[in-house]
């Protein structure tokens, strides 16, 4: 019989896809694949760079970490780093871009206790040597920390994506102290400014105060040289100086009287829409509404809407274009609404002319901001009545998040052969309803490779959660394995994995099994195994999953249950320091466990459940051996010598 094809290691097929069974991929196209990431980065995302360090562990591809990018090793398992080399592997994670992990998540915490640990660490104050080597993980230390390490901190708090209002106010103290690499405020320069680099972003208004008027205008007019090359988000930051290094000034420059009915500055221009200052100059929408005609705004409006507007702004934007267009809005207009789309409702959307599939790629673009769920129904109606089609491309484009935001008839309208070329859409946000409606259009639209159960199962994989038992007993009995990583198992539909056999599961799973052990705190599971035999359980798994159902022995009373271990599971030794008491056992429903890798859609830590402590389960060696059982470790002592602080979720801009 012929052999089915792999799943092939693309970014294509890891858009969106949760992970490709390891033994579907020879080691050798991993590490060409890992290797070429450094050398031609790929918009992977975090679900997708777990997946790829699952199947280096996997393959025995993990220690020379040096081949692969920053990003990569973030999701490594820090058991697999010897203490040798462990600082060498730390000072390269703490390159990557820390926004891939959530603000708060396990995984992130452990990779900065992992380098604490690594480096000696028991004091808040942090040496010039170890903050060479922490990075960017400096970013999830505590304000106390930044102000008792060496100023030297501050080259680490620029690799951070985001601050807290408590970790600017302790940069603040820094600088004020002097004993920068920088001096203090009132000494600095164009020239100081500049090598500031992000941090100028945190400064608050005293020590923004404290630095000459010329410097200050100096960098206001750099900050306005490279603004008409930013995009929208870069020109929001820029604004944010602009307005700060302006309200510095402001004492010097008093402000004119308000006027209700007229222009106090010149009217706005074509010349001065792309104007850095534009925001600056008519700084109230009412300014804004005066100096602003109808036929500027309809000669300039992409320019104009290219500028970081504030709500308040969009509607007076959407006000003159209803003045202008009383019969509707041209659909040449539309294509350059961009952020001010959102402003819209879904009745006055009902009027729109979406009659091509650009002007509705241009509506769904992501980067413009959220769609209500009325909006988005009302926007693909629209284009379906016009005479539109769906296509993959579109489908792509709107986002599994939209997708699911569709009302059930829309669904059952989009065609098989849009499913077959959208990518791997993660619609774990759908109701139940709407997830069988898909795996429904799911199976249709993959149909063709039914017969060859590898490469249907890498195709409909995004739509499982939608399967009845049947078809996933099927997948089962086919004979072949297709090794079903655990976050899809778990995304499954839990009234249909109660159906499921002990024998289904360990079918489904194949080399995967040993990581339903770390799942079995999650509530699909725990119902699961209440409905399974214990014996069955130890005898045909042997991972150590307790809670089955008790036989009867010999004299009526039930048989205690005998845990078996797997042959082929042995504890991986861990080399780290422990010098925290500090827990870092996973939590039950971490999205960033060995199990359970982060979907594109979880970019905010969830809080664990309120369950009990389990044993820790180690990741798979640098051989690739399952996971195994084992005791947490001793911990040095009962004072934490640090503390970890909860990551930011607000901007790096001081309010």
């Amino acid at each position: 019989a012929a052999v089915p094809p792999p799943c092939s290691l693309s970014a294509s097929v890891l858009r969106g896809f949760q992970c490709i069974p390891a033994s579907d991929v020879p080691a050798a196209d991993i590490l060409a694949f890992a290797q070429g990431l450094q050398n031609k980065p790929a918009e992977l995302s975090g679900a997708q760079l777990s997946c790829l360090a699952r199947l280096l562990a996997a393959k025995n591809l993990t220690a020379d970490f040096g081949r692969y990018p920053p990003d990569l090793l973030l999701f490594f398992d820090p058991a697999e780093v010897h203490g040798g080399t462990c600082g060498a592997f730390y000072a390269r994670a703490s390159r990557g871009n820390l926004e891939l992990l959530p603000g708060g998540s396990a995984r992130r915490r452990e990779l900065l206790r992992g380098a604490l640990a690594c480096l000696g660490v028991r004091s808040r104050s942090l040496r010039p040597e170890q903050l060479s080597t922490l990075g960017a993980l400096v970013c999830d230390m505590e304000p106390d920390t930044i102000t008792a390490s060496d100023p030297a901190v501050l080259e680490n708090l620029k690799l951070c994506p985001a601050l807290t209002g408590a970790q600017r106010d302790a940069l603040n103290a820094v600088l004020l102290g002097g004993g920068t690499a920088y001096g203090d405020p009132s000494s600095w320069d164009l020239q100081t400014l500049q090598s500031l680099g992000r941090l100028v972003l945190a400064l608050n208004q005293t020590t923004v105060s404290l630095v000459a008027e010329a410097a200050r205008e100096a960098f206001g007019r750099s900050i306005a040289a490279a603004y008409g090359s930013q995009g929208r988000s870069q020109r929001e930051n820029s604004l944010t100086l602009l307005r700060a290094f302006t309200a510095a000034s402001a004492s010097s420059h008093p402000r004119l009287k308000r006027s209700a009915d007229c222009c106090l500055s010149v009217p706005i221009t074509a010349s001065t829409v792309p104007d850095p200052f534009l925001l600056l100059i008519y700084d109230t929408s009412e300014q804004f509404d005066l100096c602003l005609s109808n036929e500027v705004l309809e000669a300039n409006l992409g320019p104009l809407l290219e500028q970081p507007l504030p709500v308040e702004y969009l509607r007076v934007v959407k006000k003159k274009l209803e003045q202008l267009y009383p019969s509707g809005i041209p659909e040449e207009q539309l294509k350059l609404f961009g952020p001010l789309s959102r402003q819209y409702t879904a009745a006055e959307i009902s009027q729109w002319p979406v009659t091509s599939s650009d002007t509705l790629s241009a509506l769904l673009d992501p980067s413009d901001g959220t769609w209500g769920a009325p909006q988005v129904q009302q926007l693909l109606s629209r284009y379906l009545a016009l005479g539109g089609t769906l296509t993959g491309p579109l489908l792509w484009k709107m986002g599994g998040r939209n997708l699911c935001n569709l009302q059930e008839e829309q669904i059952e309208q989009i065609p098989p052969e849009a499913i077959r070329t959208a990518g791997h859409l993660n619609i774990s946000s759908c109701s139940q309803t709407k997830k069988d409606q898909l795996y429904r259009r799911a199976q249709e639209a993959f149909a063709g490779q039914a017969g060859t159960t590898r490469a249907y199962y890498c195709q409909i994989q995004p739509y499982l959660g939608g399967s009845p038992a049947k078809d996933l007993k099927d997948l089962a009995e086919a004979g072949v394995a297709i090794d079903m990583d655990v976050d899809t198992f778990l995304a499954l539909n839990p009234e249909e994995v109660q159906k499921l056999s002990v024998t289904d599961v360990k079918n489904l799973l194949g080399e995967n099994l040993p990581y339903l052990k770390e799942a079995e705190n999650e509530t699909s599971v725990m119902r699961w195994v209440k409905r399974q035999s214990q014996r069955e359980l130890d005898c045909t798994l042997g991972i150590g999953l307790q809670g089955g159902t008790e036989e009867p022995g010999p004299t009526g009373t039930a048989t205690p249950p005998h845990p078996t271990a797997s042959a082929s599971i042995t504890p991986a030794p861990t080399t780290l320091p422990t010098p925290i008491a500090t827990s870092t056992l996973p939590t039950p429903n971490s999205s960033t466990g060995p199990h359970k890798a982060p979907t594109p859609s979880a970019i905010s830590p969830t809080p664990p459940n309120s369950t009990p402590p389990r044993a820790s389960t180690a990741a798979p060696g640098a051989a690739g051996s399952p996971p195994a059982t084992t005791q947490p470790a001793p911990t040095t002592g009962s004072i934490v010598p640090y503390s970890i602080h909860q990551s930011a979720t607000s901007s790096w801009a001081a309010p």
